[in-house]
């Protein structure tokens, strides 16, 4: 697909029947950055998850709120979102990165990758316990988080919402102002 329209997707790939573990998006906020004329998005999304049995003592509720921040350069033709868990801090940090960059090889396809970290510090010998499980439960969510994109691609296209933009990018010459990975102008340490 297109990186117009796996943007698109992107940005509304939820509700899907793969990501029932998401109960809302909320947008709280959306602006064009004046210097560089990059769209930014700040999102909060509630999630759930089962706690297995070993956690239910350390961890209140199994709601959790993260936080998700995305930068578009249509330019560029980058989407690069920032995600990080807002509670259940003191159990655990997880924070992902995920870029989609448009291929400038075949402008029908779009590149993606996802960079993660999980981290425990809540000690009592269940770091490497809680990073593990995390890491897995993380690496199934991300199988369903594919499949959820693919599902909501096929609906938008079936529903015709792609057809004319694909004419449009097709007849357009997009312009490519980098071409390392990550996009210098991505901060990733941001």
């Amino acid at each position: 697909y297109s990186w117009n329209t796996v943007s698109y997707a992107f940005l509304t790939r939820y509700p899907n029947p793969f990501a029932t573990h998401v109960l809302s998006v909320d947008t709280l906020d959306h602006r064009i950055d004046a210097s560089t004329g990059d769209l930014l998005i700040t999102r909060l999304l509630r999630k759930t998850n089962s706690v297995p049995r070993w956690a239910r003592s350390i961890m209140r509720g199994n709601d959790a709120y993260i936080l998700e921040e995305v930068r578009i350069n249509p330019d560029a033709r980058t989407l690069v979102s920032k995600t990080r868990n807002i509670t259940h801090t003191r159990l655990m940090k997880v924070e992902e990165r995920q870029f989609l960059l448009a291929d400038k090889d075949n402008i029908s396809h779009t590149l993606c990758r996802n960079e993660t970290s999980i981290v425990s510090n809540i000690g009592y010998g269940l770091n490497s316990k809680i990073e593990n499980f995390s890491l897995s439960r993380f690496t199934d969510n991300l199988a369903k988080s594919r499949k959820g994109m693919l599902y909501v691609l096929d609906l938008a296209q079936r529903k015709g919402l792609f057809r004319p933009r694909l004419k449009l990018e097709q007849q357009q010459e997009p312009r490519y102002l980098q071409t390392t990975w990550p996009p210098e102008h991505v901060n990733r340490e941001e």
